[in-house]
């Protein structure tokens, strides 16, 4: 015979009047009575008392409510369970035992603890309080607001999303989820994440993060955190306050799908580049974890990608750039240099310049031993974006300091020629000076062979000469073009065009405050030594002699011996006129 149906579960209204009324007052009597178990008994009384108040203080409307209807048809089975519970420690002979009875008892303890919490958490939302017919509370998942929404509207959906994130089951979470992720996606404005770090439980979605959530659940929450993450300061900063950024890290550690690891780090990126938020990387063991994410086949080349961004705005941290080099992550760093994209490659090259700027010799020995200067050349060579050309230039600079790297690129005709070009293209002057540093730092090692290649810049130095900012740029420009004046062929090459001379001569004028006066006079003297094409007569001819007979007065290095040059040279001609007469 077939068991007739199980009656239905009784309205909320109902149900909540038969808890309040039937199972609660003798439950509260019970607990204060038993006559076993006295202490937990005690515990369960003041449970109880709060649930007692947490449901009278429920809003005549929460009826309505399906969480709260779901939650209070929970509570009547586990107050039921308690009321057998009861009976048994009434009883003398302690049915079952005494152990037995703890453990049940301890069981339904925990199950009513979680029922109340669940009701506190919802009342607090405020969602109980809202008018059912402008809500549609009965609805499994409230509607995505418009954009155009009020922030009151949004307010209330987040809410809303948040307690069912915390409250229903897997399916209700995951729609919940996925209702938050389209607000969050759809919403340009950044209100919607606002609202997020103000009206809800971020700490309540990073908690889904862990290791023991459903997979799903998991991907759609570092979704959202995600999105959290990169949208405004106010949301990434909750995110981080609540203690984000050791569960993301530990995702991206994780064996999770690719797609979870890639949000993840997307948020972990997003968190670095807060410096307030960078030092905790550290802290988090996390620079060991974004190492191992940057390793060749440990991930999507995105993952790749974003990882060693990440560890490009930390690197400045000395903790960081220790452990970086302790943990193996330079050959790591030599690899995305060699084979990523150029956002890749521009991170490593940040990362290794960063290390060598604030590193001491041996370190950027290092550097040079595990086969970092071949990818920097190589990208040097092949790249036209003007940023990592920049990382990458700064970073042969500094690893220039190792002297097996200094020979490298002394012997390299072709990176010459690449500094060279970068000095005459112009576009960026931090590149042109740093090209022009490199040019007078290593000419004394360079053959004279790639010395006269460099011929063509010598004019692009003599302009550089001129600019007033950075004061530096003319000390780099006339250090770079004094080590290539050392070549006969190179000082023909400046003098053959008249303008360069003209500026020179000008650079002399005491009235020209903005010019550095000590580059100018020794390339005239270098230049008197030997220029040809009757380089002297010219230089005396356009004016030089008075400028350099003041700067000899004000006592100007190689002021006075470029002036005896010059005239030397003036005099001579003027005798050999008077002789020819």
């Amino acid at each position: 015979m077939t068991p007739p149906p199980s009656p239905p579960p009784p309205a909320a209204a109902d149900a909540l009047a038969q808890i309040l009324h039937a199972l609660l007052p003798p439950l509260l009597l019970a607990a204060a009575s038993a006559n076993a178990l006295h202490s937990r008994w005690r515990a369960l009384h003041g449970t109880l008392l709060t649930l007692q108040s947490s449901l009278v203080s429920a809003p005549a409307s929460a009826a309505g409510h399906p969480l709260f209807a779901d939650l209070v048809a929970s509570l009547l089975p586990a107050l039921r369970s308690l009321h057998a519970l009861s009976a048994r420690c009434q009883d003398p002979a302690l049915p079952g035992g005494r152990l037995r009875l703890q453990s049940d008892l301890d069981i339904a303890a925990s199950s009513l603890s979680l029922l109340l919490h669940d009701l506190s958490l919802l009342l607090r939302s405020g969602l109980l309080s809202v008018d059912s017919s402008a809500s549609s509370p009965n609805a499994i998942v409230l509607q995505v607001p418009a954009a155009a929404a009020s922030r009151a509207d949004k307010s209330l959906f987040i809410r809303d999303a948040f307690a069912r994130l915390q409250i229903g089951g897997l399916d209700l979470k995951l729609k919940a989820l996925a209702s938050l992720l389209e607000l969050l996606g759809s919403d340009t404005t950044t209100e919607a994440a606002n609202i997020v770090a103000t009206d809800g439980d971020v700490a309540a979605l990073l908690r889904m993060l862990d290791a023991s959530a459903h997979s799903a659940l998991r991907d759609r929450a570092a979704a959202a955190v995600a999105l959290l993450a990169t949208s405004c300061a106010a949301s990434r900063k909750v995110v981080f306050d609540e203690g984000g950024l050791g569960p993301l890290l530990r995702v991206l550690d994780s064996g999770s799908v690719p797609a979870t690891r890639e949000h993840a780090v997307v948020a972990i990126e997003a968190m670095t580049a807060d410096t307030g938020s960078a030092w905790a990387v550290s802290a988090y063991g996390g620079v060991s974890i974004l190492i191992n994410a940057c390793r060749p086949g440990s991930g999507t080349l995105a993952v790749q990608a974003l990882a060693v961004a990440a560890l490009k705005n930390v690197i400045s941290i000395d903790d960081v750039r220790s452990a970086l080099v302790e943990e193996g992550g330079l050959p790591v760093l030599v690899d995305l240099l060699a084979s990523g994209n150029t956002d890749t490659q521009k991170s490593a090259a940040l990362c290794l310049l960063s290390i060598a700027s604030f590193g001491d010799l041996e370190t950027k020995q290092q550097i040079v031993q595990d086969g970092a200067l071949p990818p920097l050349l190589q990208a040097l060579h092949i790249t036209t974006d003007l940023d990592l050309q920049n990382s990458v230039l700064h970073a042969i600079h500094e690893l220039a300091a190792v002297p097996a790297a200094a020979r490298t690129l002394c012997s390299s005709p072709l990176f010459f020629s690449q500094l060279t070009d970068l000095m005459r293209r112009g576009g960026s002057v931090l590149l042109q000076q740093m090209a022009a540093d490199m040019v007078a730092d290593l000419a004394p090692g360079v053959s004279d062979d790639t010395k006269r290649c460099m011929a063509p810049c010598v004019g692009t130095l003599v302009k550089m000469m001129e600019v007033s900012k950075p004061a530096s740029l003319q000390e780099s420009a006339g250090r770079a073009l004094l080590a290539l004046m050392t070549l006969k062929s190179n000082r023909k090459e400046l003098v053959r065009d008249e303008k360069n001379m003209t500026r020179l001569v000008k650079m002399l004028d005491l009235r020209n405050e903005e010019i550095d006066k000590k580059y100018p006079v020794s390339i005239l003297l270098a230049l008197a030594m030997g220029g040809g094409n009757g380089t002297r007569r010219r230089l005396a001819d356009s004016g030089a002699c008075q400028h350099l007979q003041k700067l000899a007065d004000a006592e100007v290095p190689c002021a006075k011996k470029a002036l005896q040059r010059i005239s030397s040279n003036r005099f001579k001609s003027l005798l050999s006129r008077g002789w020819n007469i």
